[in-house]
């Protein structure tokens, strides 16, 4: 009988095996969390982004053999799961444009440097005439998760046009900005999240299109939440926290976070998953978070004074 728990060959999470246990999992995800969200990781992108600015040139991706994507390289959830989760993603990151032009409106009237970073820019017609550096990358996932599910199933599958909340300004456009700020870090946050937990349930070809993904998220995030802390030097973890959970009056159809959380289970077939599943993730939300809070500690005001001014 071949034990299963064995260790094969190294990947990008480190030891990787067929069917590894919780603390396989565990240790796999530490690896990966320690690398791709190391603090001097995460000073070299927000550092890139004044350059940004001006600068519109989106990262390249590195060659990835489509072809070598197969189920084997799936460990540690059940492939199904696996497929669930595909579509789930593929159905938060298909409406880019929505998000990108929304996110624009609430930054042109306060820091349109940063808007023409996340939306472009947009001619008196409303016409879109450039766009988003934001956008320039994350309209990339989307096919390549198309790419990835027929590799994996051998059909073609639509992505799901979910409606995107638009811009809802009220007569107070900071506010508005540090609202819809707070919300835009929390869901870079979840993809982030959700990518490295997948890519430690991976191997081969395959992790390395979701190593792409992550790269991605892991750089808007901390670009947002840099930008945000220098932008609102004053927020506290208190105010945070309340406005991220509180629901918005009803004349703004906004969704609160803990509903946003409960849309994104359901996307993602959470209850199909494993007790072990369930709590790996969790692990990585907490663990993910110590790096950010310990990389927010190095954001002092003089630090993000010099960079953005």
């Amino acid at each position: 009988m071949v034990n299963t728990t064995t260790p094969l060959a190294e990947d990008l999470a480190g030891q990787s095996y067929t069917s590894p246990s919780y603390w396989q999992i565990q240790q796999r995800l530490r690896s990966l969390i320690d690398n791709y969200v190391a603090t001097e990781k995460l000073q070299e992108r927000l550092e890139d982004l004044p350059t940004q600015f001006t600068n519109h040139q989106a990262r390249p991706w590195k060659h990835i053999d489509w072809q070598a994507i197969n189920r084997n390289q799936i460990i540690g959830v059940d492939p199904e799961v696996f497929l669930s989760i595909l579509i789930g993603a593929l159905d938060t990151e298909a409406p880019i444009r929505g998000y990108t032009q929304t996110s624009r409106q609430y930054l042109e009237q306060l820091h349109p440097q940063m808007a023409r970073v996340v939306g472009g820019t947009v001619g008196e017609d409303g016409e879109l005439q450039e766009i988003g550096l934001w956008e320039k990358e994350e309209r990339q996932h989307t096919p390549a998760l198309l790419k990835v599910y027929t590799q994996l199933t051998g059909e073609k599958i639509t992505p799901k046009l979910r409606t995107v909340r638009g811009y809802l300004p009220t007569d107070d456009p900071q506010e508005d900005l540090y609202r819809h700020g707070l919300h835009r870090v929390a869901t870079e946050y979840g993809a982030t999240c959700l990518y490295l937990w997948m890519m430690a349930h991976t191997t081969g070809a395959l992790q390395d299109v979701l190593e792409e993904l992550t790269k991605d998220e892991v750089n808007h995030m901390t670009k947002f939440w840099g930008f945000g802390v220098w932008a609102y030097p004053d927020t506290g973890l208190i105010r945070i926290t309340r406005t991220l959970i509180k629901t918005r009056s009803q004349n703004y159809e906004r969704n609160n976070l803990m509903r946003t959380l409960r849309r994104m289970m359901n996307t993602l077939n959470w209850k199909a998953w494993t007790f072990s599943n369930k709590a790996t993730l969790l692990f990585t939300f907490i663990y993910t978070m110590h790096h950010l809070w310990k990389w927010h500690n190095t954001l002092t005001p003089q630090y993000l004074q010099n960079l953005f001014e």
